[in-house]
Parts: structure tokens; sequence; C-alpha cells
């Protein structure tokens, strides 16, 4: 194997998580352009399509299965393996407290269907496809995601929002893990069944452990407040996205965490950044945004 990764997606969290840990592990990475590129002529000689693309809710009904097919026929031309990062979505609004590679897919609400029907694709493709399934994100940069966008957004004041009852646990995890767990695993690509399905178990926390480490993790006090969905709501008629936000509120209101064992048994123990690091550097750029913007004053 020549150990060459296409990377799609390369400027989001996950694509860009997954091209900086291969290239240093030594793969030779190759980021697409979308806008400009031929995906079949950048997926020639690729070992790994890395399907990062993350496209806004309101367009996967209409974008999602096209680029879906895309990637599985430039994989099927090259003979390249597809790894694609996976949510919780699949599992529907009952899911159970524990979700592993062996639990069921039965989500019927619109986001967890395209998501259900996306993996199906790639099941019946014959394209070996990894997926890499994990809970929401901690970045390490500001991303626009739960994490910096609500819950963090006035972490530099001591304030923190939560989505969700307080007392509820919640998958998280920290994407340097994650990618390094993606290392790991597409250098065993090879020896993996047609169609694997890999949880990622990170940090579980309710509401009020990520409070308490977030005091540890900046030394502050923090303030802590449940977030009202009522805007969120009300701006239906006229923000595409809110409906869909509002389709995943549940994921805050039901607890859950990730059994990683399936993916422990084909890489070894997973790497797990100590949560009290993670949060600090989670939360490093938010407080770098506060400090830069009062020294330009």
């Amino acid at each position: 194997m020549s150990r060459t990764a296409l990377v799609l997606g390369a400027n989001g969290r996950f694509g860009r998580t997954a091209a900086n840990a291969l290239g240093s592990a030594g793969w030779r990475v190759r980021r697409f352009d979308r806008s400009s590129g031929d995906l079949a002529a950048a997926a020639r000689d690729a070992d790994v399509i890395v399907n990062g693309w993350n496209l806004p809710y309101a367009r996967w009904a209409t974008e999602v299965p096209r680029l879906t097919a895309a990637v599985i026929e430039a994989a099927r031309g090259a003979g390249a393996a597809v790894l694609l990062p996976g949510n919780l979505y699949v599992y529907g609004e009952d899911l159970p407290p524990v979700l592993s590679a062996r639990t069921p897919h039965r989500a019927a609400h619109p986001l967890g269907r395209i998501r259900r029907e996306l993996e199906a694709a790639y099941r019946g493709s014959g394209v070996k496809t990894v997926v890499l399934r994990a809970g929401d994100f901690l970045d390490t940069e500001a991303s626009g995601n739960w994490f910096d966008r609500i819950l963090c957004a006035r972490i530099a004041k001591g304030k923190f929002t939560y989505p969700g009852p307080m007392d509820v646990e919640h998958a998280w995890a920290f994407l340097p893990d994650l990618g390094a767990a993606l290392v790991r695993l597409l250098d065993r690509v090879e020896a993996l069944p047609d169609f694997s399905d890999m949880p990622f178990d990170g940090h579980t926390l309710t509401g009020q452990d990520l409070a308490r480490a977030l005091e540890r993790a900046t030394a502050h006090p923090i303030r802590a407040r449940t977030m009202s969905w009522l805007p969120i709501h009300l701006a239906r008629p006229f923000w595409s996205e809110a409906k869909h936000l509002v389709e995943m509120h549940y994921l805050w209101n039901r607890p859950h965490r990730v059994d990683g064992a399936a993916l422990e048994a084909v890489i070894g123990p997973l790497q797990r950044t100590d949560l009290d690091t993670a949060l600090r550097r989670a939360c490093a750029p938010l407080l770098q945004k506060v400090r830069s913007t009062q020294t330009n004053r």
C-alpha cells in the first residue's frame, strides 16, 4: 500500500483533523477542492478516500445522495477504500444509553434517515468502507460547532450555556484523539471487512461534569445556565437550519455514551487526552480571541 489518502472537506473539522493526522504519520495527503477539482482524477492511485464533506443540514436531502454516489464511483474506479465520519443520528430518538457497533439503526427523523441511507449506499456498493463514529466534537480551533458557538461562546467571561438538562450524559470526542484513531485504523484497513462500523469512545459528560471541568481547565469560576430553545423555534420560518437543530434536540435530552470495544479490538487501547487538557486546548482559541480584542482596543 502506498499510503496515499485523498481528503474531501479538508478545511472542515473532521477533514482538517484527518489530513493533519495522516500527514504527521507519513501518509501522502491530497486535499480535494470540490469547487474546481475532478474527483475521479484526484482519487486515482489513492489507497483511501477520507470523506470529510459536511454540508449544512438544509442541503442534506438534495446533495448528500449525489455526493455519496460520486464518492462511491471514484473509490470504485480507483480501487480505494473509503473512511467517513459517522454520527449518532442513525440510532434515532429512542436511542439506548449505550451505543455500540451492534446497536440497531432505527432513526425515523429526516436527518437520521438520510444518514442511514448514506451508510446503506456504502454498505451495498462493494467499496470497502469504514465508518468512524463519534459524538459531538471538541475541537482545537473555533470551528463553529456546538462547543464554541453555544456552550463556551462566553467562556472568557466565565459563562457556560448548556442546551439540555445539566444531569444528562452526552458523548464527546476530542478531535486529535479521533485523528489518532483514524490513522491506526487505516494502517489496518486491508484486513477489515467490506463494511466496518467503528464507534469511538471519547468522553462521556453531563453538563455538570463539563462545567466543573471547565472551571479546572480555565482556572476561573463558571456560571452555568440552560439554553432557551425558544429563539430557535421562532426562527424556523426564516432560517432553514433551525428546524433541523430542533429535530436533533433529543440528543441533549437523552443520556447516551459510546462503547468503543469494536474499535479497540482492531487498533488496541484508544488514545484519550485527559479531559482537563482537552478542554484547555478547546477553550484556548476562544480565550485568545478575547485577549486579542482587548489588546487591539
